[in-house]
């Protein structure tokens, strides 16, 4: 046993005094007033608020300061990453859930999760997000397009057909608010072995047949970003209740296990441990997007109850074919779309209904009605105008996915041609969206249905046999 000699200055561990009791500089906190301001700054408060504001807070009301790292969060508040994950299990009724700083992150991790890799294969709807395909290429393996259907989501009946030995998943995609027609889906994956990655970015909170989206697949991804209709900022989030696909997803977006049990302990089990980065939401953007989850169940009642009270106003007409609807009841509805049955007659609609004052802006970001037509500029939403899947690019110019020798000997080769989904192709170019708010009252529902019949009526001939429009 080792003791201090008796000789010396008594040591504070045996009750002496301390040498450094407490620094006598000026110690700040390392987030502090300022970086609070900024953030006040950032939230659009007029100066004569931000002056209010600044006399409201001072460095003495922080103490040591705020620490914006969740995993260094010990005392309360809670972290607000732990907050959001917990409160998207309650809601979504889900076993895990993964807070992450984007939806393509959350693509990127679900599909490492789902065994997406070399010589794989993924059948990814044309229209969407380019996200999607994206995704796949990061994990090394090659997106195989699917055509739609009147939906603009992916078609079921279309999906068998491009199945290969390869194919080890399909991601079925929500594109503006809409739902796919899961059943067939769900039962075709099944019957195949197939994963099923749900893409709902463009739908948080969107149900089918009274399940939320992203809770009927292996794994449900979204975007919470200002881009949609919950979220702030730049955020993303994984659904799950599958275990090993959650960890094999942690390991990709939390710096390779970060989130184990024993975050530095060997491997519990095969393949348990692998290189990963770091999609991980950041705090700030957690302590907006718990808030804004809150809301996602009240917000999508109010979107679908609006865009249900105007569907049901609406004529038929023979020119124009709406968007089918796959749950009416589930689908968010922050727009109404349809098929003009030209882009020349579409051009003339989309005009008069902005002249109107029809569809012009919602609370996301300003919009108009228009439509695109052939000689529009690209857009990444439709598969022919994802340049760097169509060119097959990746960054070190290996060839890999597309080309990669795994992928070779498994008997793959792709290439990707404008042609190869038709359906989408046309109705990408031939569709009107028309932008719908959560706030409209009764009203301007009826106003809104009022003044589209009116513009329909003066182009298109009416026709009780038409196609419905709910």
């Amino acid at each position: 046993m080792i003791t201090a000699k008796s000789t010396h200055e008594k040591l504070a561990i045996e009750g002496g005094p301390q040498a450094f009791p407490q620094p006598q500089g000026d110690i700040r906190p390392k987030i502090g007033v300022e970086e609070f301001m900024s953030i006040a700054e950032r939230f659009g408060f007029s100066p004569a608020a931000l002056r209010r504001i600044r006399e409201a807070v001072s460095e003495e009301d922080l103490g040591a300061g705020p620490t914006l790292s969740r995993y260094l969060t010990a005392r309360p508040p809670a972290a607000k990453g732990v907050e959001f994950e917990k409160l998207a299990r309650e809601i979504f009724g889900v076993k895990h859930a993964l807070a992450l700083g984007s939806g393509t992150g959350a693509l990127h991790s679900a599909f490492v999760g789902a065994g997406v890799g070399p010589g794989t294969e993924v059948i990814v709807p044309a229209i969407g997000f380019a996200a999607t395909a994206a995704a796949v290429v990061l994990c090394k393996g090659v997106p195989i397009f699917c055509d739609v259907d009147e939906s603009l989501s992916i078609d079921p009946v279309k999906i068998e057909r491009l199945i290969t030995p390869r194919t080890v998943a399909v991601a079925p995609t929500c594109v503006m608010g809409a739902v796919p027609d899961m059943d067939p889906i769900l039962a075709l994956a099944k019957k195949r072995g197939l994963k099923v990655i749900e893409d709902c970015a463009q739908a948080p909170g969107a149900k089918y047949k009274g399940r939320y989206m992203g809770t009927l697949g292996d794994a449900g991804c979204f975007s919470i970003s200002a881009y949609k209709i919950v979220g702030g900022g730049e955020g993303g989030l994984l659904l799950t209740n599958d275990q090993r696909l959650f960890e094999r997803a942690c390991q990709l977006a939390e710096g390779g296990g970060l989130t184990r049990p024993d975050r530095f302990a060997p491997p519990r089990y095969e393949n348990e441990l692998f290189c990963g980065t770091n999609y991980r939401m950041s705090e700030l953007e957690a302590a907006v997007d718990v808030v804004q989850l809150a809301k996602m169940p009240a917000l999508v009642a109010r979107y679908n109850a609006n865009r249900r009270n105007i569907l049901r106003q609406l004529k038929t007409y023979r020119e124009i074919v709406p968007q089918k609807i796959n749950d009416l009841e589930g689908e968010v509805g922050y727009n109404i779309r349809f098929f003009p049955e030209t882009v020349e007659l579409g051009k003339k609609i989309a005009a008069a209904l902005n002249a109107e004052g029809i569809g012009i802006g919602n609370f996301i970001w300003p919009s108009e009605c228009s439509i695109r037509g052939p000689e529009a500029p690209p857009d990444w939403h439709v598969y022919s105008h994802i340049f760097a899947i169509m060119l097959k690019a990746d960054a070190q110019r290996s060839g890999c996915s597309f080309n990669c020798p795994i992928y070779r000997e498994r008997g793959g080769s792709v290439e990707y041609h404008r042609g190869d989904c038709p359906t989408a192709d046309d109705l990408f170019d031939r569709n009107i969206t028309i932008w719908l708010d959560p706030g409209y009252s009764e009203a301007d529902c009826r106003a809104i249905a009022a003044g589209m019949n009116k513009v329909f009526s003066a182009y298109c001939t009416e026709d009780p046999q038409g196609t419905k429009w709910t």
